[in-house]
């Protein structure tokens, strides 16, 4: 049986010099078809957040982007399949030991903060971001399907941004 319904187009970005590491979910049917990671609505809002242009996002010397599963899992009734199981245990830890100068690790979603922090509570993890901080930054998936949770949750982007930016901003500078 395969595990996905279409080839495997694995979308991943890695380089032993980074020193940030996003760790999303998995690619989504545009990025599958593009093999540029975040490249969709996604990735613009994702680097707004982070303030950074796409020149620096795409540099693999300065940020890493490794998904719980490297390839679109398909689509299933209310959006995208969770990311398949079987990719995190099988490739993502003998890739992130080779990337030892990552200072700031971004989690992006909730399968990204349930794979490294345990939790399950997408909301109260990313509310208490200040416990995980400075090396660790749990955040929302930056799927335009979020916006509901945006507008639940306005401190996010008043009280997380800004430090999210500077905590960004201070881990590109030691790559310089």
């Amino acid at each position: 049986m395969d595990l996905l319904p279409h080839s495997p187009n694995p979308v991943l970005q890695v380089h032993s010099d980074s020193r940030i590491l996003i760790a999303g979910q998995a690619p989504g049917r545009k990025v599958h078809k593009s093999g540029v990671p975040f490249d969709d609505a996604s990735g613009d809002r994702l680097r707004q957040w982070l303030g950074v242009d796409r020149y620096t996002f795409y540099d693999p010397k300065k940020i890493a982007i490794l998904p719980m599963s490297f390839c679109f899992p398909g689509t299933g009734r209310s959006g995208d399949l969770p990311p398949l199981k079987a990719c995190a245990p099988a490739w993502r830890d003998t890739l992130m030991a080779h990337m030892k100068q990552v200072s700031l690790t971004l989690l992006v979603g909730s399968y990204a903060i349930e794979h490294h922090l345990g939790d399950k509570r997408l909301t109260e993890t990313v509310r208490n971001w200040k416990k995980y901080t400075p090396q660790v930054f749990p955040l929302p998936h930056p799927s335009p399907r979020n916006n509901i949770w945006l507008a639940k949750n306005p401190w996010f982007e008043s009280e997380c941004l800004p430090v999210l930016k500077t905590y960004v901003h201070t881990a590109l500078l030691q790559n310089s």
